[in-house]
């Protein structure tokens, strides 16, 4: 065992045993104060008046930052593993709801925008960068998955084919109904709202409204009386 591996197996322990001696630990009893205290040895930074409910899952916090007043609810799952280089970032203000999970998988950054909300049992997955901008609202059970699966040759199986990764860029403002899934390589452009149940496969303009499968563009919020685009 090299050094590098040494004290990568140093670091999960360090992080092992202070999640297990308080990440469970009930808000009753004062838990999230004292994890916040703890957690400060085994996260990359963590800010002031941070909420972390008991029940919460951390992988790899040493690639984890956590900004001021962001609130963390049980049954989150934050994975910053695949990679020394790994970074998720969570500004001042995030909100992160039940079941949340949130994962790099290799060599990518994840980071959410100051005062964003991040509903129940959303998913956001690497490896390819994704950028969430400020104030944004994505709803529950929604999916953002920066990667996409090669399928060319019919002859090998699709697992072994590798994968695409190009990243994904949610501007400020947006709001992203129940259920909305965005692929890998798409950017929604600024002040943007994409209807429950969307797929979003290619870019959205800003100020847009955006609905169906595939997404489409069907308003726009620059006009007062929202006038239909397909006119």
């Amino acid at each position: 065992m090299n050094r590098e591996q040494f004290l990568s197996k140093l670091q999960r322990f360090q992080e092992l045993l202070v999640i297990s001696l308080l990440g469970g630990l009930p808000t009753i009893l004062l838990g999230p104060k004292l994890r916040n205290i703890v957690y400060s040895i085994i996260f990359a930074r963590i800010g002031k008046a941070v909420y972390i409910q008991e029940g919460v899952e951390f992988l790899n916090a040493f690639c984890i930052e956590v900004g001021n007043g962001v609130f963390i609810f049980k049954g989150a799952r934050i994975d910053g593993q695949g990679h020394q280089n790994n970074r998720i970032y969570l500004n001042d203000g995030v909100v992160i709801e039940r079941n949340v999970s949130i994962g790099c998988l290799e060599d990518s950054y994840i980071e959410i925008g100051q005062e964003t909300f991040i509903g129940p049992g959303v998913c956001i997955a690497g490896p390819g960068d994704i950028k969430i901008g400020k104030r944004c609202l994505i709803a529950a059970n929604s999916g953002i998955y920066a990667n996409n699966h090669n399928f060319a040759d019919p002859m090998e199986p699709i697992k072994y084919q590798g994968i695409t990764c190009k990243g994904i860029v949610i501007e400020d403002d947006c709001w992203l109904g129940h259920g909305v899934v965005v692929l890998d390589g798409v950017t929604i452009g600024q002040g943007s709202v994409i209807g429950a149940g969307a797929v979003v496969t290619k870019d959205i303009p800003p100020f847009s409204v955006a609905i169906g499968v595939p997404a489409k563009v069907v308003k726009s919020r620059t006009d007062k009386q929202l006038v239909n685009l397909k006119e």
